[in-house]
């Protein structure tokens, strides 16, 4: 049973984002947070009473891959643009605006894609403080608008698009064709910045203090007197879950570890420290890493990996959540990506990247009403509200860890020596990495062991060993990434101490594949 935190939208400035499925949706609203100003994304078919009740200081209406003359292309209920309300258009957005106002949207005869000179016409509120005439934003469309909405005026060009930026006649609506909100658009942020605080007038109040006070409050308010059972991996998001409910409610919440025995070196050690023994919470710790491994043995296949695992931490969860007494809520640590994500894999309109789950799939026999606290906001944020419930650092910094922990990371079959082996190289990575300085500077980096063996030589003996591959990428947000291009002597001395230091390995090699094609995990 789901009875979810309210959105904060009652309390803060709200902006809106209506989402028309452009890949660039969720890094629109990332900047609009990071202007500290409060955003939700919605799709299209968010009603127009349910704007109304949402009471938003402002609009986006974002990209998306379709074209707006389409037939089912996504559209929008003309009675936004009567709200009295800023709204801004961006590249769909624009036309889809420009084309239920009255204008025309035609396919262009050039298509726009990548980097473009705009050249600035009018000195409007939209380019405050950006002196250059021409400056480089970044394009992505094949359509062009051909007649203008009456009295809509042009504030800026390109060579393909003579309708690159404009605003409507009462400064209500503003429109781009390329994308402020991508690093590639020199002023983006400060165009996207102007269009909230110059021709919106907001404030900006969105503050991580504020924020906790109010979770806290709501927190309280749904709990009452019952108790709350939180599933903790040690991972970012569910150990900031963990601290926000035990400051709002103390020693009603109970909290449940499984050690799967698939962790890192260490990690079991580290949750117990912090939430037993630092935060004084009530955890059960079930060490439960012989039945796991016991049941990954002969299995090779990666997704029965996982459904094992996941069955498995299922019926481990259950037995611990039966033992605790007036249990009427679970605890998850969803993240606002996971939301969107979700709705977009059951119809909405962002593409869909997977379905979400935090826990793998509970019984509904549980019969427990679900808080997610962090279902508003990114993995930024989340870190950043963990550093202010005073979590340590290396908890909160921790890099992405799948679920089915390092069974995911062995390419074959699971067993406690291949395990054992692949901790061992795996902690030699991470202190090597934060040894160099470069822990906060990528996304992820680990070893993964291949079942794979080949010819080496130790003294004067032949030996026929494992292989590990190492993978270290960067990434903004985990959709997307770039192999890191380490300097020799750091990947020279995490070479020599694996196979120096960890018994059946004696060969390393570099993962050089970005995401797409490849993932980031190998299975």
């Amino acid at each position: 049973m789901v009875n979810e935190l309210p959105a904060p939208s009652s309390r803060h400035e709200t902006v809106l984002v209506i989402d028309f499925g452009s890949q660039y949706t969720q890094l629109i609203a990332r900047r609009i947070r990071e202007a500290h100003i409060y955003c939700q994304i919605v799709t299209p078919a968010f009603s127009l009473s349910k704007i109304k009740a949402l009471r938003p200081k402002a609009l986006v209406l974002s990209g998306g891959p379709a074209s707006v003359y389409d037939e089912g292309a996504p559209s929008i209920d003309p009675g936004i643009f009567a709200l009295g309300v800023p709204i801004l258009g961006i590249c769909y957005g624009l036309q889809l605006a420009c084309r239920v106002l009255g204008g025309q949207v035609e396919r262009g005869r050039t298509q726009e894609y990548g980097h473009a000179d705009l050249n600035v016409l009018a000195r409007d509120d939209l380019f405050h403080r950006i002196g250059e005439a021409t400056t480089p934003v970044w394009m992505s469309h094949g359509d062009r608008i051909t007649v203008l909405p009456a009295g809509w005026s042009v504030l800026a060009e390109t060579s393909a698009a003579p309708f690159a930026a404009v605003r409507s006649a009462d400064g209500l609506f503003y429109g781009v064709q390329f994308h402020p909100e991508v690093s590639h658009t020199r002023h983006g942020r400060e165009i996207l910045t102007n269009f909230f605080f110059k021709v919106a007038g907001l404030a900006g109040d969105w503050q991580m203090k504020s924020l906790i006070e109010e979770l806290v409050a709501a927190i309280r308010a749904q709990v009452g007197d019952g108790k709350v059972i939180c599933g903790l991996s040690g991972g970012v998001d569910s150990s900031v879950t963990a601290a926000l409910i035990h400051r709002a409610v103390g020693e009603q919440l109970e909290c449940i570890f499984v050690d799967n025995g698939l962790l890192r070196a260490g990690e079991a050690d580290q949750v117990v420290e912090t939430f037993e023994r630092h935060f004084h919470m009530k955890l059960h710790a079930v060490d439960a890493a012989e039945r796991f491994l016991s049941a990954l043995t002969g299995v090779h296949d990666p997704e029965q990996k996982r459904k094992i695992i996941g069955r498995i931490f299922i019926d481990v969860f259950e037995e611990q959540a039966r033992q605790i007494d007036n249990a009427r809520f679970l605890a998850q640590g969803t993240l606002y990506p996971d939301v969107i994500e979700s709705v977009a894999a059951h119809g909405g309109s962002t593409a869909t990247i997977k379905s979400h789950h935090n826990v793998g799939g509970l019984p509904e026999d549980m019969n427990l009403a679900l808080i997610e606290p962090l279902r508003w906001l990114f993995k930024d944020e989340a870190r950043r509200l963990g550093e202010a419930l005073a979590l340590p650092e290396s908890m909160v910094w921790r890099h992405p860890f799948p679920g089915p922990g390092l069974a995911v990371r062995i390419v074959g079959e699971v067993t406690a020596e291949r395990v054992r082996t692949l901790r061992e190289a795996d902690a030699i990575v991470q202190e090597e990495i934060r040894a160099a300085g470069l822990y906060r500077e990528v996304w992820q980096a680990f070893p993964v062991f291949l079942p794979v063996r080949s010819v080496g030589v130790m003294g004067d003996e032949r030996t026929y060993e494992n292989v590990v591959a190492l993978r270290v990428v960067s990434s903004d947000d985990g959709m997307t990434a770039d192999w890191v291009r380490l300097p020799y002597d750091v990947l020279a001395r995490i070479s020599n101490r694996i196979i120096n230091e960890v018994r059946g390995l004696n060969r390393v090699l570099y993962d050089i594949s970005s995401k797409p094609p490849s993932t980031i995990e190998w299975e």
